[in-house]
């Protein structure tokens, strides 16, 4: 029988999987609240919740604590200042805030998976929450990308209107995974160029971190069999 008691201190061992399981719920979250005026308050707490779980995932790190701490205050102080008085500057910089945020979140995480010579279970969570981090992170990047230069993303339907977050964010995921859906698609210069690199930082992950993470296994399976065999 599961003993419930058990999760929190499994969860304090491992938060990259509670972080990854907070993202995939965002993925489903999303597209539900979309629309709807309570639904952005839901999401707005929703994404503050991933902010903290992040800075969680980060005190593991052998990175800087502090840095995230900066950049997510600064989130935290542009979006209430925007909530304010909205403009389209401080939309652009939050959501430049955040995506820096994202992507010092990502680069921590993949300097915990690099800092260790073994593979745990906590780097496969890791590895597969860094590859979310680094989703959001492009589609905060995509955002502040269309609120500065509105009409930088197309899509086959409504192409007059500004992408959602969440198309944004799938536009994000089929970038970085390679799979390039096409039916939303960057438009002006600067919007492809951040697609671009979207699409060299997939591929550097997966032959970067992943590769490691796989070869690590395969060692560790190759020893223990060795073993065995004495």
């Amino acid at each position: 029988m599961i003993d419930l008691r058990q999760y929190p201190a499994l969860l304090r061992r491992q938060p990259s999987a509670l972080l990854l399981g907070a993202q995939l719920l965002g993925v489903v979250l999303y597209p539900l609240m979309e629309g709807h005026a309570s639904g952005q308050i839901v999401l707005a707490m929703f994404g503050l919740v991933m902010v903290g779980l992040a800075l969680l995932v980060v005190r593991r790190s052998p990175t800087a604590t502090w840095v995230a701490v900066v950049l997510a205050g600064a989130v935290v102080v542009l979006s209430a200042w925007n909530e304010v008085q909205p403009s389209r500057l401080l939309t652009f910089a939050i959501a430049l805030a955040e995506s820096a945020f994202y992507f010092y979140a990502a680069a921590s995480l993949m300097a915990y998976m690099l800092h260790d010579d073994h593979a745990s279970r906590d780097d496969l969570y890791a590895a597969a929450a860094t590859f979310t981090v680094l989703a959001w992170a492009f589609a905060h990047l995509f955002a502040a990308c269309q609120a500065m230069a509105p009409h930088s993303f197309g899509a086959q339907f409504h192409p007059e209107q500004p992408r959602t977050w969440t198309e944004l964010l799938f536009l994000s995921f089929s970038t970085l995974s390679g799979v390039g859906l096409g039916d939303i698609v960057p438009l002006r210069p600067m919007a492809r160029g951040l697609v671009m690199l979207g699409e060299f930082a997939g591929v550097m992950y997966l032959a970067l971190v992943v590769s490691r993470l796989v070869g690590l296994l395969t060692l560790r399976r190759g020893g223990a069999g060795r073993d065995d065999a004495r």
